[in-house]
């Protein structure tokens, strides 16, 4: 009798990879390279010592199994903490449907413009996706956009559920558009700022190719998620998530059968004047926000101009529906988001924070009680609890191989490897390290300080650009950032649209593999042919 293959929980590939990790602690013998700090662009880092590696005694891993789940929690507890609070959050929105109305009117305005000729040539459609993922492979190029990612994924995978696409689409649009700007970015302080810093080179030089990179990047994921979700739309069927969709395509048509517009109560006038009263606050106290982009930093009046579009937006939202107020306090997080992360440096504990205050904001808007608000952000804990676990238990793979002592070896066994394997070798040499290393090291700006100081040296004695090395480097952290399970960006954004690891896996490995191939490309003009900064 045939059995069909039952693709494993991510807990089960998360966990055999932890064992096949502490396999290896047994076969690879230890070794550390000694390390300095380092001051780059005002920021610490602690750097590789060149020629430095030694041997010390192997850690083999045993029992360590089973703590290093407890270690993994310890070590990725920001981004779990801001899975939860996030699911808290939207779920206390949730429960007031204004996302979904705003979904449903977002779509009846959309079937409305189809009916002209130019749009229904062009397909209004294809215009949205296009928009959404030129606009998060901006910021993912231009502020180094990966975490907050998580907080979008709640609103566009209903959003292409809606539109007759599945939940891959929704992760395409967001997750994989920033990870694409991540990949080919222009300004990314987290990856270029430190590489080249670390390199000696001008913060941020090479900009003119680099540009030329991310569009063609761009376009190329762009044109992927096109055509996919036009295959999807033409058979739904025929989408892996199909089954499994069914969970957001339940929520779109319950909704939608309940949908009836609520108008605004005392709670929602109350909520604008608090909301109102603490940025004329901010206009009054901060009127001028520093908006830091590369190395380029400039004054602008920003608060002043979020306080008044907001209490002109908030007070027409209120006056139609509570509906449509909650809809614009979402619009106002989004825009203090951006203006937080580019003016004041806020990272996912002031990220969660803010969603936080919206859900809290969202469910007096609507009336609700604060002992509803709290049950209700329980339950959004709870309902995203699997994505958050499945977090703590990737970053135990990392915990592993570093308490075994085989992660510099390994390291020191490929830098040993390229050998003298001329320019066009040395530059696919130290790309593929990049894309490996990324497997088991998935933070940009440690793996920076990890490689960068040694492959710039060894970049000088092949005769290739230092530039060219911090290129390699990009690439290969960019791409392999969307496959791999240690990324705990990656697992949670999957966690919240529930994609399995595996199913996403088998989804977008080809793809994965041809933008790996068509990042090697792009590594070689600047061998033979001359750009500014290269």
């Amino acid at each position: 009798m045939r059995t069909h293959f039952k693709i494993p929980h991510t807990f089960t590939i998360v966990l055999s990879i932890i064992v096949a990790c502490a396999a290896l602690t047994w076969i690879v013998p230890g070794g550390e390279f000694d390390r300095q700090t380092v001051n780059v662009d005002g920021h610490e880092r602690s750097v590789v010592v060149e020629d430095s590696y030694h041997r010390v005694d192997s850690q083999p891993q045993t029992w360590q199994i089973f703590t290093s789940f407890f270690k993994g929690f310890e070590r990725t507890a920001p981004i779990i903490v801001f899975i939860l609070m996030i699911g808290g959050a939207f779920w206390i929105m949730n429960e007031t449907d204004a996302i979904n109305r705003g979904i449903h009117l977002f779509l009846a305005r959309m079937q409305r413009m189809q009916q002209r000729p130019f749009f229904r040539r062009i397909g209004v459609d294809n215009l949205l996706i296009i928009a959404i993922m030129l606009m998060f492979s901006a910021f993912g190029s231009i502020f180094g956009m990966s975490e907050e990612t998580i907080a979008f994924i709640v609103i566009f995978v209903p959003l292409a559920i809606s539109m007759g696409y599945d939940s891959i689409v929704g992760v395409l649009m967001c997750y994989v558009a920033a990870h694409i700007g991540f990949a080919g970015a222009m300004l990314n302080p987290f990856t270029i700022g430190i590489a080249q810093g670390l390199s000696g080179l001008p913060t941020f030089s090479g900009l003119g190719y680099r540009f030329f990179c991310w569009i063609l990047l761009t376009v190329t994921a762009i044109v992927f998620t096109l055509l996919y979700a036009h295959w999807v739309k033409r058979n739904p069927t025929k989408s892996i998530m199909y089954e499994l969709d069914q969970y957001w395509r339940d929520k779109a048509a319950t909704a939608e059968a309940e949908l009836k517009s609520v108008k605004s109560g005392i709670g929602t006038w109350i909520v604008y004047a608090l909301v109102s009263a603490v940025l004329l606050y901010c206009a009054i106290s901060m009127p001028r926000t520093s908006i830091t982009v590369g190395t380029g930093s400039r004054d602008i009046i920003l608060f002043p101009f979020i306080a008044g579009g907001f209490i002109l937006l908030g007070l027409l939202a209120a006056r139609q529906s509570a509906h449509h107020f909650i809809l614009t306090l979402l619009l106002l997080t989004i825009v203090v988001l951006v203006t937080g992360v580019l003016g004041y440096d806020w990272y996912v504990m002031e990220i969660a924070g803010l969603f936080f205050a919206m859900g809290i904001a969202a469910g007096f808007a609507f009336d609700m009680r604060l002992d509803r608000i709290v049950r209700l952000f329980l339950d959004g804990c709870k309902d995203i609890l699997v994505a958050a676990l499945v977090v703590g238990l990737a970053g135990g793979i990392i915990v592993i191989l570093e308490d075994g002592k085989v992660i510099d070896t390994m390291l020191y066994a490929i830098s040993q490897g390229m050998g003298d394997a001329g320019r066009i070798g040395a530059t696919a040499s130290m790309y593929v390290v990049q894309n490996l290393l990324n497997l088991i090291i998935p933070s940009g700006s440690a793996k920076a300080a990890l490689t960068i100081p040694m492959m710039a040296e060894w970049s000088d004695l092949m005769g290739v650009s230092r530039q060219l090395t911090v290129l390699a480097f990009q690439f290969g952290d960019g791409f392999t950032n969307m496959i791999t399970p240690t990324s705990g960006v990656l697992i949670g954004v999957l966690g919240v649209a529930r994609v399995p690891y595996a199913k996403w896996f088998k989804f977008i490995w080809k793809f994965l593999l041809a933008l790996i191939v068509l990042g090697f490309l792009l590594l070689l003009p600047p061998l033979f042919m001359p750009f500014a900064g290269f």
